[in-house]
Protein backbone atom coordinates (compact mmCIF):
# COMPACT_ATOMS: atom_id res chain seq x y z
CA UNK A 1 0.00 0.00 0.00
CA UNK A 2 1.10 3.56 -0.65
CA UNK A 3 2.11 5.71 2.31
CA UNK A 4 3.35 9.23 2.77
CA UNK A 5 4.45 11.46 5.62
CA UNK A 6 2.04 14.33 6.11
CA UNK A 7 0.44 16.62 8.68
CA UNK A 8 -3.29 16.11 9.23
CA UNK A 9 -5.63 18.88 10.40
CA UNK A 10 -9.04 17.70 11.62
CA UNK A 11 -11.70 20.31 12.46
CA UNK A 12 -15.37 20.22 13.36
CA UNK A 13 -18.13 22.68 14.25
CA UNK A 14 -19.09 22.94 17.93
CA UNK A 15 -22.80 22.32 18.53
CA UNK A 16 -23.49 21.58 14.87
CA UNK A 17 -26.63 19.53 15.58
CA UNK A 18 -28.10 22.31 17.71
CA UNK A 19 -27.32 24.97 15.08
CA UNK A 20 -29.07 22.84 12.46
CA UNK A 21 -32.02 22.31 14.80
CA UNK A 22 -32.42 26.05 15.30
CA UNK A 23 -31.84 27.21 11.72
CA UNK A 24 -30.94 24.55 9.18
CA UNK A 25 -30.95 26.74 6.08
CA UNK A 26 -29.10 29.62 7.74
CA UNK A 27 -26.46 27.34 9.25
CA UNK A 28 -25.76 25.56 5.95
CA UNK A 29 -25.54 28.88 4.07
CA UNK A 30 -23.13 30.33 6.65
CA UNK A 31 -20.96 27.20 6.64
CA UNK A 32 -20.66 27.32 2.86
CA UNK A 33 -19.78 31.02 2.95
CA UNK A 34 -17.07 30.55 5.56
CA UNK A 35 -15.64 27.56 3.74
CA UNK A 36 -15.45 29.62 0.56
CA UNK A 37 -14.20 32.88 2.08
CA UNK A 38 -12.06 31.72 5.03
CA UNK A 39 -11.11 28.04 5.01
CA UNK A 40 -10.30 27.44 1.35
CA UNK A 41 -8.10 30.58 0.91
CA UNK A 42 -6.17 29.77 4.10
CA UNK A 43 -5.64 26.15 3.06
CA UNK A 44 -4.29 27.29 -0.31
CA UNK A 45 -2.08 29.93 1.34
CA UNK A 46 -0.50 27.29 3.61
CA UNK A 47 -0.12 24.76 0.78
CA UNK A 48 -2.70 22.33 2.07
CA UNK A 49 -5.31 20.08 0.46
CA UNK A 50 -8.85 19.45 1.61
CA UNK A 51 -9.12 15.65 1.77
CA UNK A 52 -12.83 15.51 2.56
CA UNK A 53 -15.70 17.45 4.08
CA UNK A 54 -17.97 15.45 6.46
CA UNK A 55 -21.07 17.45 7.36
CA UNK A 56 -19.82 19.36 10.39
CA UNK A 57 -16.15 18.40 9.92
CA UNK A 58 -13.23 18.68 7.52
CA UNK A 59 -9.96 16.78 7.05
CA UNK A 60 -7.00 18.66 5.53
CA UNK A 61 -3.55 17.41 4.50
CA UNK A 62 -0.33 19.44 4.62
CA UNK A 63 3.18 18.54 3.58
CA UNK A 64 4.57 20.28 6.68
CA UNK A 65 3.52 20.34 10.34
CA UNK A 66 4.52 24.03 10.43
CA UNK A 67 2.07 24.82 7.63
CA UNK A 68 -0.67 22.78 9.32
CA UNK A 69 -0.36 24.49 12.72
CA UNK A 70 0.02 27.95 11.15
CA UNK A 71 -3.14 27.32 9.12
CA UNK A 72 -5.00 26.12 12.22
CA UNK A 73 -4.10 29.31 14.10
CA UNK A 74 -5.13 31.51 11.17
CA UNK A 75 -8.36 29.57 10.75
CA UNK A 76 -9.40 30.03 14.38
CA UNK A 77 -8.58 33.73 14.14
CA UNK A 78 -10.62 34.10 10.94
CA UNK A 79 -13.62 32.31 12.44
CA UNK A 80 -13.52 34.45 15.60
CA UNK A 81 -13.43 37.64 13.52
CA UNK A 82 -16.33 36.44 11.39
CA UNK A 83 -18.38 35.69 14.52
CA UNK A 84 -17.64 39.13 15.97
CA UNK A 85 -18.60 40.79 12.69
CA UNK A 86 -21.95 39.01 12.44
CA UNK A 87 -23.44 38.99 15.96
CA UNK A 88 -26.90 38.09 14.66
CA UNK A 89 -25.74 35.19 12.51
CA UNK A 90 -25.07 31.61 13.63
CA UNK A 91 -21.90 31.47 15.72
CA UNK A 92 -19.59 29.00 13.94
CA UNK A 93 -16.97 27.80 16.43
CA UNK A 94 -14.36 25.19 15.54
CA UNK A 95 -12.29 22.61 17.38
CA UNK A 96 -9.04 21.61 15.67
CA UNK A 97 -6.59 18.74 16.13
CA UNK A 98 -3.24 18.42 14.30
CA UNK A 99 -1.01 15.36 13.99
CA UNK A 100 2.11 14.51 11.98
CA UNK A 101 1.97 10.93 10.75
CA UNK A 102 2.70 8.31 8.13
CA UNK A 103 -0.69 7.99 6.43
CA UNK A 104 -2.08 5.35 4.08
CA UNK A 105 -2.99 6.78 0.67
CA UNK A 106 -5.94 5.44 -1.30
CA UNK A 107 -6.85 7.61 -4.25
CA UNK A 108 -7.56 11.09 -2.91
CA UNK A 109 -8.30 9.80 0.59
CA UNK A 110 -6.06 9.20 3.61
CA UNK A 111 -6.38 6.50 6.28
CA UNK A 112 -4.51 5.06 9.21
CA UNK A 113 -3.91 5.48 12.91
CA UNK A 114 -2.26 8.88 12.42
CA UNK A 115 -5.41 10.25 10.80
CA UNK A 116 -7.45 8.88 13.71
CA UNK A 117 -5.13 10.63 16.20
CA UNK A 118 -5.90 14.01 14.60
CA UNK A 119 -9.64 13.28 14.82
CA UNK A 120 -9.37 12.18 18.46
CA UNK A 121 -7.42 15.34 19.36
CA UNK A 122 -10.07 17.47 17.67
CA UNK A 123 -12.77 15.75 19.77
CA UNK A 124 -10.90 16.61 23.00
CA UNK A 125 -10.28 20.25 22.14
CA UNK A 126 -12.04 23.17 23.82
CA UNK A 127 -14.34 25.22 21.55
CA UNK A 128 -12.16 27.62 19.60
CA UNK A 129 -9.01 25.73 20.58
CA UNK A 130 -6.24 23.72 18.92
CA UNK A 131 -4.57 20.56 20.20
CA UNK A 132 -1.31 19.33 18.64
CA UNK A 133 0.24 15.87 18.99
CA UNK A 134 3.77 15.46 20.31
CA UNK A 135 5.07 14.43 16.89
CA UNK A 136 3.74 17.62 15.33
CA UNK A 137 4.92 19.77 18.25
CA UNK A 138 8.49 18.49 17.86
CA UNK A 139 8.55 19.94 14.35
CA UNK A 140 6.82 23.29 14.99
CA UNK A 141 8.23 24.58 18.29
CA UNK A 142 10.06 27.85 17.77
CA UNK A 143 8.85 27.88 14.15
CA UNK A 144 5.35 29.35 14.51
CA UNK A 145 4.23 32.46 16.35
CA UNK A 146 2.42 30.70 19.16
CA UNK A 147 2.98 29.46 22.69
CA UNK A 148 2.23 25.87 23.63
CA UNK A 149 0.98 24.40 26.88
CA UNK A 150 2.05 20.82 27.57
CA UNK A 151 -0.87 18.61 28.64
CA UNK A 152 1.15 15.40 29.04
CA UNK A 153 0.30 11.92 27.72
CA UNK A 154 -3.42 11.49 26.98
CA UNK A 155 -5.36 8.25 26.42
CA UNK A 156 -7.31 8.55 23.16
CA UNK A 157 -10.27 6.42 22.18
CA UNK A 158 -9.40 3.05 20.56
CA UNK A 159 -5.66 3.78 20.68
CA UNK A 160 -3.45 1.48 22.69
CA UNK A 161 -0.66 3.92 23.60
CA UNK A 162 -1.11 7.38 25.17
CA UNK A 163 -0.30 10.39 22.95
CA UNK A 164 1.68 13.46 24.04
CA UNK A 165 -0.59 16.46 23.63
CA UNK A 166 0.06 20.22 23.51
CA UNK A 167 -2.46 23.04 23.47
CA UNK A 168 -1.89 26.15 21.40
CA UNK A 169 -2.04 29.03 23.89
CA UNK A 170 -2.35 32.77 23.50
CA UNK A 171 -4.80 32.68 20.63
CA UNK A 172 -8.00 34.71 20.37
CA UNK A 173 -10.62 33.99 23.03
CA UNK A 174 -13.02 31.34 21.84
CA UNK A 175 -16.58 32.63 21.52
CA UNK A 176 -19.12 30.39 23.23
CA UNK A 177 -21.66 28.61 21.04
CA UNK A 178 -24.73 30.79 20.66
CA UNK A 179 -28.16 29.73 21.82
CA UNK A 180 -31.29 31.08 20.24
CA UNK A 181 -33.57 30.61 23.22
CA UNK A 182 -33.86 29.43 26.78
CA UNK A 183 -33.90 25.62 26.53
CA UNK A 184 -36.71 25.47 29.08
CA UNK A 185 -38.94 27.00 26.39
CA UNK A 186 -38.20 24.20 23.90
CA UNK A 187 -38.42 20.43 23.84
CA UNK A 188 -36.25 18.89 26.55
CA UNK A 189 -32.55 19.22 25.82
CA UNK A 190 -29.95 16.88 27.27
CA UNK A 191 -26.19 16.41 27.27
CA UNK A 192 -24.39 13.23 28.27
CA UNK A 193 -21.03 14.04 29.82
CA UNK A 194 -18.24 11.47 29.36
CA UNK A 195 -18.51 8.85 32.08
CA UNK A 196 -15.53 9.04 34.42
CA UNK A 197 -13.10 6.13 34.42
CA UNK A 198 -12.50 5.42 38.13
CA UNK A 199 -10.73 2.12 37.55
CA UNK A 200 -7.22 3.56 37.90
CA UNK A 201 -6.41 1.90 34.58
CA UNK A 202 -6.27 4.19 31.51
CA UNK A 203 -6.92 1.10 29.36
CA UNK A 204 -10.50 1.04 30.70
CA UNK A 205 -11.25 4.47 29.25
CA UNK A 206 -12.54 2.86 26.05
CA UNK A 207 -15.35 1.22 28.03
CA UNK A 208 -16.52 4.42 29.77
CA UNK A 209 -16.27 6.33 26.48
CA UNK A 210 -18.19 3.56 24.70
CA UNK A 211 -21.04 3.71 27.21
CA UNK A 212 -21.22 7.49 26.85
CA UNK A 213 -21.32 7.37 23.06
CA UNK A 214 -23.95 4.63 23.03
CA UNK A 215 -26.19 6.58 25.42
CA UNK A 216 -25.94 9.65 23.16
CA UNK A 217 -26.87 7.53 20.14
CA UNK A 218 -29.71 5.78 21.97
CA UNK A 219 -31.27 8.99 23.24
CA UNK A 220 -31.06 10.58 19.80
CA UNK A 221 -33.69 8.08 18.58
CA UNK A 222 -36.28 9.84 20.78
CA UNK A 223 -37.47 12.66 18.55
CA UNK A 224 -39.05 14.47 21.50
CA UNK A 225 -35.55 15.08 22.91
CA UNK A 226 -32.80 17.40 21.74
CA UNK A 227 -29.52 15.57 22.39
CA UNK A 228 -26.20 17.38 22.19
CA UNK A 229 -23.67 15.58 19.99
CA UNK A 230 -20.81 13.64 21.56
CA UNK A 231 -18.30 16.07 20.04
CA UNK A 232 -19.75 18.88 22.13
CA UNK A 233 -20.06 16.95 25.39
CA UNK A 234 -16.66 15.23 25.14
CA UNK A 235 -14.86 18.53 25.59
CA UNK A 236 -15.58 18.05 29.32
CA UNK A 237 -13.86 14.67 29.48
CA UNK A 238 -11.69 14.26 32.62
CA UNK A 239 -12.58 17.77 33.82
CA UNK A 240 -14.27 19.02 36.96
CA UNK A 241 -16.85 21.58 35.87
CA UNK A 242 -19.84 23.33 37.36
CA UNK A 243 -22.85 21.57 35.85
CA UNK A 244 -24.92 24.73 35.56
CA UNK A 245 -22.15 26.39 33.55
CA UNK A 246 -21.78 23.31 31.40
CA UNK A 247 -25.52 23.25 30.74
CA UNK A 248 -25.50 26.93 29.87
CA UNK A 249 -22.55 26.54 27.49
CA UNK A 250 -24.14 23.58 25.72
CA UNK A 251 -27.65 25.06 25.76
CA UNK A 252 -29.32 22.18 27.61
CA UNK A 253 -31.57 21.72 30.60
CA UNK A 254 -30.66 18.17 31.62
CA UNK A 255 -27.25 16.65 32.26
CA UNK A 256 -26.40 12.95 32.45
CA UNK A 257 -23.17 12.04 34.20
CA UNK A 258 -21.76 8.81 35.54
CA UNK A 259 -18.72 6.74 36.31
CA UNK A 260 -17.21 3.33 35.62
CA UNK A 261 -15.13 1.41 38.15
CA UNK A 262 -13.54 -1.99 37.59
CA UNK A 263 -12.34 -4.12 40.48
CA UNK A 264 -11.04 -7.57 39.64
CA UNK A 265 -13.76 -9.37 37.75
CA UNK A 266 -16.58 -7.00 38.72
CA UNK A 267 -17.70 -3.74 37.21
CA UNK A 268 -19.73 -0.92 38.76
CA UNK A 269 -21.38 1.69 36.58
CA UNK A 270 -23.32 4.61 38.07
CA UNK A 271 -25.48 7.09 36.18
CA UNK A 272 -27.58 10.05 37.24
CA UNK A 273 -29.88 12.58 35.60
CA UNK A 274 -29.66 16.18 36.82
CA UNK A 275 -31.94 19.12 36.16
CA UNK A 276 -29.29 21.78 35.61
CA UNK A 277 -31.78 24.61 36.12
CA UNK A 278 -32.36 23.59 39.75
CA UNK A 279 -29.38 21.33 40.44
CA UNK A 280 -31.75 18.58 41.60
CA UNK A 281 -31.12 14.90 40.98
CA UNK A 282 -34.08 13.40 39.14
CA UNK A 283 -32.88 9.82 38.75
CA UNK A 284 -29.90 7.70 39.70
CA UNK A 285 -29.02 4.06 39.22
CA UNK A 286 -26.09 1.77 39.96
CA UNK A 287 -25.16 -1.36 38.04
CA UNK A 288 -22.95 -4.04 39.60
CA UNK A 289 -22.10 -6.79 37.14
CA UNK A 290 -19.71 -9.68 36.71
CA UNK A 291 -17.24 -8.91 33.97
CA UNK A 292 -17.69 -11.72 31.43
CA UNK A 293 -18.44 -10.33 27.97
CA UNK A 294 -17.57 -6.66 28.39
CA UNK A 295 -19.26 -5.54 25.17
CA UNK A 296 -22.50 -7.38 25.93
CA UNK A 297 -22.37 -5.78 29.38
CA UNK A 298 -21.90 -2.36 27.81
CA UNK A 299 -24.97 -2.92 25.61
CA UNK A 300 -27.08 -4.07 28.57
CA UNK A 301 -26.20 -1.07 30.73
CA UNK A 302 -26.68 1.37 27.86
CA UNK A 303 -30.12 0.00 26.97
CA UNK A 304 -31.31 0.26 30.56
CA UNK A 305 -30.02 3.80 31.04
CA UNK A 306 -31.50 5.05 27.76
CA UNK A 307 -34.95 3.51 28.33
CA UNK A 308 -35.09 4.93 31.85
CA UNK A 309 -33.79 8.39 30.96
CA UNK A 310 -36.31 9.09 28.21
CA UNK A 311 -39.27 8.53 30.55
CA UNK A 312 -37.68 10.45 33.41
CA UNK A 313 -36.97 13.48 31.23
CA UNK A 314 -40.53 13.61 29.88
CA UNK A 315 -42.01 13.19 33.36
CA UNK A 316 -39.85 16.02 34.73
CA UNK A 317 -40.90 18.29 31.88
CA UNK A 318 -44.53 17.29 32.29
CA UNK A 319 -44.50 18.36 35.94
CA UNK A 320 -42.93 21.65 34.91
CA UNK A 321 -45.53 22.22 32.17
CA UNK A 322 -48.43 21.56 34.54
CA UNK A 323 -47.06 24.20 36.93
CA UNK A 324 -46.71 26.89 34.28
CA UNK A 325 -49.30 29.61 33.78
CA UNK A 326 -51.48 29.59 30.69
CA UNK A 327 -49.78 32.69 29.29
CA UNK A 328 -46.34 31.05 29.48
CA UNK A 329 -47.04 27.89 27.50
CA UNK A 330 -45.19 26.83 24.35
CA UNK A 331 -46.37 24.22 21.85
CA UNK A 332 -44.32 21.59 23.66
CA UNK A 333 -45.77 22.52 27.08
CA UNK A 334 -49.28 22.28 25.66
CA UNK A 335 -48.43 18.90 24.16
CA UNK A 336 -47.45 17.59 27.60
CA UNK A 337 -50.61 18.98 29.17
CA UNK A 338 -52.71 17.34 26.48
CA UNK A 339 -51.00 13.98 27.00
CA UNK A 340 -51.72 14.26 30.72
CA UNK A 341 -55.44 14.66 30.01
CA UNK A 342 -55.49 11.97 27.31
CA UNK A 343 -54.05 9.33 29.64
CA UNK A 344 -57.13 9.61 31.86
CA UNK A 345 -59.18 8.13 29.01
CA UNK A 346 -62.71 9.38 29.72
CA UNK A 347 -64.77 11.03 26.99
CA UNK A 348 -64.42 14.39 28.72
CA UNK A 349 -60.64 14.04 28.98
CA UNK A 350 -60.20 12.81 25.41
CA UNK A 351 -62.14 15.74 24.00
CA UNK A 352 -60.33 18.21 26.27
CA UNK A 353 -56.98 16.77 25.11
CA UNK A 354 -58.12 17.11 21.50
CA UNK A 355 -58.76 20.81 22.01
CA UNK A 356 -55.28 21.23 23.53
CA UNK A 357 -53.58 19.42 20.63
CA UNK A 358 -55.48 21.57 18.14
CA UNK A 359 -54.03 24.63 19.91
CA UNK A 360 -50.58 23.06 19.56
CA UNK A 361 -50.99 22.86 15.80
CA UNK A 362 -52.29 26.43 15.63
CA UNK A 363 -49.00 27.52 17.20
CA UNK A 364 -46.87 25.23 15.00
CA UNK A 365 -48.67 23.71 11.98
CA UNK A 366 -45.58 21.59 11.11
CA UNK A 367 -45.10 20.00 14.55
CA UNK A 368 -45.24 16.25 13.89
CA UNK A 369 -45.74 15.18 17.56
CA UNK A 370 -48.85 17.37 17.65
CA UNK A 371 -50.37 15.39 14.78
CA UNK A 372 -49.46 12.10 16.49
CA UNK A 373 -51.18 13.05 19.74
CA UNK A 374 -54.21 14.51 17.99
CA UNK A 375 -54.51 11.25 16.03
CA UNK A 376 -54.49 9.35 19.33
CA UNK A 377 -57.60 11.21 20.47
CA UNK A 378 -59.41 9.86 17.39
CA UNK A 379 -58.09 6.37 18.16
CA UNK A 380 -59.62 6.61 21.64
CA UNK A 381 -62.89 7.76 20.10
CA UNK A 382 -62.92 5.06 17.40
CA UNK A 383 -62.66 2.23 19.97
CA UNK A 384 -65.02 3.87 22.48
CA UNK A 385 -68.71 3.23 23.07
CA UNK A 386 -69.53 6.93 23.21
CA UNK A 387 -68.62 8.05 19.70
CA UNK A 388 -71.45 9.15 17.43
CA UNK A 389 -69.23 8.84 14.33
CA UNK A 390 -66.60 6.11 14.81
CA UNK A 391 -65.99 5.72 11.04
CA UNK A 392 -65.14 9.42 10.73
CA UNK A 393 -62.81 9.10 13.73
CA UNK A 394 -60.99 6.24 11.99
CA UNK A 395 -60.47 8.28 8.84
CA UNK A 396 -59.21 11.23 10.87
CA UNK A 397 -56.81 8.97 12.75
CA UNK A 398 -55.12 7.76 9.57
CA UNK A 399 -55.12 11.21 7.96
CA UNK A 400 -53.29 12.71 10.95
CA UNK A 401 -50.95 9.74 11.38
CA UNK A 402 -49.80 9.86 7.76
CA UNK A 403 -49.35 13.64 7.98
CA UNK A 404 -47.10 13.20 11.04
CA UNK A 405 -45.01 10.60 9.18
CA UNK A 406 -44.73 12.95 6.20
CA UNK A 407 -43.61 15.89 8.33
CA UNK A 408 -41.03 13.82 10.22
CA UNK A 409 -40.18 10.48 8.57
CA UNK A 410 -37.84 9.70 11.50
CA UNK A 411 -40.55 9.93 14.17
CA UNK A 412 -41.21 6.39 15.37
CA UNK A 413 -44.31 7.49 17.30
CA UNK A 414 -46.09 8.33 14.04
CA UNK A 415 -45.47 4.77 12.82
CA UNK A 416 -46.64 3.37 16.15
CA UNK A 417 -49.85 5.37 15.96
CA UNK A 418 -50.58 3.98 12.50
CA UNK A 419 -49.78 0.45 13.67
CA UNK A 420 -52.33 0.79 16.49
CA UNK A 421 -54.93 1.93 13.98
CA UNK A 422 -54.30 -0.92 11.57
CA UNK A 423 -54.33 -3.49 14.39
CA UNK A 424 -57.12 -2.39 16.70
CA UNK A 425 -59.48 -0.74 14.22
CA UNK A 426 -58.93 -2.18 10.74
CA UNK A 427 -57.67 -5.60 11.81
CA UNK A 428 -55.00 -5.47 9.09
CA UNK A 429 -52.23 -7.44 10.77
CA UNK A 430 -49.77 -7.23 7.86
CA UNK A 431 -50.06 -3.42 7.60
CA UNK A 432 -49.73 -3.12 11.39
CA UNK A 433 -46.62 -5.32 11.34
CA UNK A 434 -44.98 -3.19 8.65
CA UNK A 435 -45.59 -0.02 10.64
CA UNK A 436 -44.41 -1.38 14.00
CA UNK A 437 -41.26 -2.85 12.50
CA UNK A 438 -40.50 0.54 10.97
CA UNK A 439 -41.06 2.10 14.41
CA UNK A 440 -38.57 -0.32 15.98
CA UNK A 441 -36.02 0.42 13.26
CA UNK A 442 -36.40 4.16 13.88
CA UNK A 443 -36.24 3.83 17.67
CA UNK A 444 -35.03 0.50 19.05
CA UNK A 445 -35.16 1.90 22.60
CA UNK A 446 -38.87 2.76 22.91
CA UNK A 447 -40.66 0.15 25.05
CA UNK A 448 -44.03 0.84 23.46
CA UNK A 449 -42.74 -0.47 20.12
CA UNK A 450 -41.96 -3.86 21.65
CA UNK A 451 -45.20 -3.96 23.63
CA UNK A 452 -47.32 -3.44 20.53
CA UNK A 453 -45.31 -5.90 18.46
CA UNK A 454 -45.82 -8.42 21.26
CA UNK A 455 -49.61 -8.17 20.91
CA UNK A 456 -49.39 -8.25 17.12
CA UNK A 457 -47.17 -11.35 17.13
CA UNK A 458 -49.60 -13.10 19.49
CA UNK A 459 -52.49 -12.51 17.13
CA UNK A 460 -50.38 -13.67 14.16
CA UNK A 461 -49.32 -16.87 15.94
CA UNK A 462 -45.63 -15.88 16.01
CA UNK A 463 -45.29 -16.86 19.65
CA UNK A 464 -41.50 -17.00 19.93
CA UNK A 465 -41.43 -13.42 18.62
CA UNK A 466 -43.72 -12.46 21.52
CA UNK A 467 -41.20 -13.78 24.03
CA UNK A 468 -38.40 -11.95 22.20
CA UNK A 469 -40.31 -8.65 22.26
CA UNK A 470 -40.98 -8.92 25.99
CA UNK A 471 -37.39 -9.90 26.70
CA UNK A 472 -36.14 -6.88 24.73
CA UNK A 473 -38.45 -4.62 26.74
CA UNK A 474 -37.29 -6.14 30.03
CA UNK A 475 -33.63 -5.79 29.03
CA UNK A 476 -34.16 -2.09 28.42
CA UNK A 477 -36.19 -1.41 31.56
CA UNK A 478 -36.55 -4.08 34.26
CA UNK A 479 -39.32 -1.97 35.85
CA UNK A 480 -41.15 -1.63 32.56
CA UNK A 481 -44.88 -0.92 32.23
CA UNK A 482 -46.99 -3.98 33.00
CA UNK A 483 -48.74 -3.79 29.64
CA UNK A 484 -45.60 -5.29 28.08
CA UNK A 485 -46.23 -8.48 30.08
CA UNK A 486 -49.79 -8.89 28.80
CA UNK A 487 -48.89 -10.54 25.49
CA UNK A 488 -46.29 -12.76 27.19
CA UNK A 489 -48.96 -14.35 29.41
CA UNK A 490 -51.01 -15.15 26.30
CA UNK A 491 -48.04 -16.52 24.35
CA UNK A 492 -46.89 -18.72 27.22
CA UNK A 493 -50.41 -20.15 27.55
CA UNK A 494 -50.60 -20.92 23.82
CA UNK A 495 -47.16 -22.55 23.97
CA UNK A 496 -48.37 -24.78 26.80
CA UNK A 497 -46.08 -23.12 29.33
CA UNK A 498 -48.85 -22.67 31.87
CA UNK A 499 -46.66 -22.34 34.97
CA UNK A 500 -44.54 -19.68 33.22
CA UNK A 501 -47.70 -17.77 32.27
CA UNK A 502 -48.89 -17.83 35.90
CA UNK A 503 -45.47 -16.57 37.07
CA UNK A 504 -45.53 -13.74 34.51
CA UNK A 505 -49.07 -12.81 35.57
CA UNK A 506 -47.92 -12.67 39.21
CA UNK A 507 -45.54 -9.81 38.31
CA UNK A 508 -48.50 -7.56 37.49
CA UNK A 509 -50.06 -5.49 40.27
CA UNK A 510 -53.22 -4.53 38.34
CA UNK A 511 -53.73 -6.89 35.39
CA UNK A 512 -56.52 -6.14 32.90
CA UNK A 513 -59.69 -8.13 33.43
CA UNK A 514 -59.33 -10.41 30.39
CA UNK A 515 -55.90 -11.56 31.53
CA UNK A 516 -57.51 -13.01 34.65
CA UNK A 517 -59.44 -15.28 32.29
CA UNK A 518 -56.18 -16.43 30.66
CA UNK A 519 -54.60 -17.27 34.01
CA UNK A 520 -57.77 -19.12 35.08
CA UNK A 521 -57.38 -21.22 31.93
CA UNK A 522 -53.72 -21.86 32.89
CA UNK A 523 -54.76 -23.19 36.30
CA UNK A 524 -57.42 -25.35 34.68
CA UNK A 525 -54.97 -26.86 32.18
CA UNK A 526 -52.63 -27.71 35.07
CA UNK A 527 -55.48 -29.43 36.95
CA UNK A 528 -55.40 -26.85 39.74
CA UNK A 529 -59.18 -26.63 39.81
CA UNK A 530 -59.60 -24.64 43.03
CA UNK A 531 -57.29 -21.86 41.84
CA UNK A 532 -58.98 -21.92 38.42
CA UNK A 533 -62.42 -21.40 40.03
CA UNK A 534 -61.05 -18.62 42.25
CA UNK A 535 -59.60 -16.78 39.23
CA UNK A 536 -62.87 -17.22 37.32
CA UNK A 537 -64.79 -15.75 40.26
CA UNK A 538 -62.39 -12.81 40.41
CA UNK A 539 -63.12 -12.21 36.71
CA UNK A 540 -66.89 -12.24 37.36
CA UNK A 541 -66.57 -9.87 40.30
CA UNK A 542 -64.76 -7.30 38.17
CA UNK A 543 -67.06 -7.90 35.20
CA UNK A 544 -70.07 -6.69 37.21
CA UNK A 545 -68.69 -3.17 37.06
CA UNK A 546 -66.30 -3.26 34.09
CA UNK A 547 -68.20 -5.53 31.66
CA UNK A 548 -71.91 -5.40 32.60
CA UNK A 549 -72.88 -7.00 29.27
CA UNK A 550 -71.40 -10.30 30.48
CA UNK A 551 -73.60 -10.49 33.59
CA UNK A 552 -76.30 -12.51 31.79
CA UNK A 553 -74.15 -15.61 31.42
CA UNK A 554 -75.16 -15.93 27.76
CA UNK A 555 -72.56 -18.24 26.08
CA UNK A 556 -72.95 -16.38 22.76
CA UNK A 557 -72.10 -13.05 24.42
CA UNK A 558 -69.18 -14.57 26.32
CA UNK A 559 -67.72 -16.24 23.21
CA UNK A 560 -68.08 -13.02 21.21
CA UNK A 561 -66.32 -11.11 24.01
CA UNK A 562 -63.28 -13.41 23.95
CA UNK A 563 -63.15 -13.35 20.15
CA UNK A 564 -63.00 -9.53 20.27
CA UNK A 565 -60.35 -9.52 22.98
CA UNK A 566 -58.22 -12.11 21.19
CA UNK A 567 -58.52 -11.45 17.44
CA UNK A 568 -56.09 -14.21 16.42
CA UNK A 569 -55.59 -14.98 12.75
CA UNK A 570 -55.47 -18.71 13.52
CA UNK A 571 -58.87 -20.00 14.67
CA UNK A 572 -57.15 -22.93 16.40
CA UNK A 573 -55.52 -20.51 18.84
CA UNK A 574 -58.93 -19.04 19.72
CA UNK A 575 -60.35 -22.54 20.24
CA UNK A 576 -57.42 -23.39 22.48
CA UNK A 577 -58.21 -20.41 24.70
CA UNK A 578 -61.92 -21.23 24.77
CA UNK A 579 -61.14 -24.80 25.76
CA UNK A 580 -59.15 -23.66 28.79
CA UNK A 581 -61.86 -21.17 29.73
CA UNK A 582 -64.51 -23.92 29.64
CA UNK A 583 -62.37 -26.06 31.95
CA UNK A 584 -62.17 -23.08 34.32
CA UNK A 585 -65.98 -22.75 34.35
CA UNK A 586 -66.59 -19.90 31.91
CA UNK A 587 -69.82 -20.18 29.85
CA UNK A 588 -68.21 -20.26 26.39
Amino acid sequence: MERRLCAILAADVVGYSRLMELDEAGTLAELKRRRREILEPLVAEHRGRVVKVMGDGVLIEFGSAVHAVACAIALQKGMAEANAGAPDGPGIVLRIGVNLCDAIVEGADLYGEGVNVAARLQALTEPGGILVSGTAYDHVRNKVEAAFEELGPQSLKNLRDPVRVYRVAGGPPAPAPRRAADPSQEKPSIAVLPFANLSGDPEQAYFSDGITEDIVTGLSHFRQLFVVSRNSSFQYRDKQADLRRVADALGVRFIVEGSVRRSGNTLRVTAQLIDAATGSHLWAQRFDRELTDIFALQDEITRTIVASLAGQVEEADRRRALRKSGSDLTAYDLLLRGKHRLEKGSMEDVLAARGIFERVLEIDPDYAPGYVELAETYFYEAISDWSSAPEAAVEKLFELGHEAARLDPQDSRARLCLAFGYLRIKGNLEAAKAQVEEAIALNPNDLDNYCLKGFLSTYMGELEDVLWCTSEAIRRAPNMPEKCLHSRVMAEYLLGRYADAIATFARMSRPPIELIGWVAACYAELGREEEARAAAQQFRDRARTEKPGLATGDPVAWTAYWARRFPARDRASVERLLEGLRKAGFPV
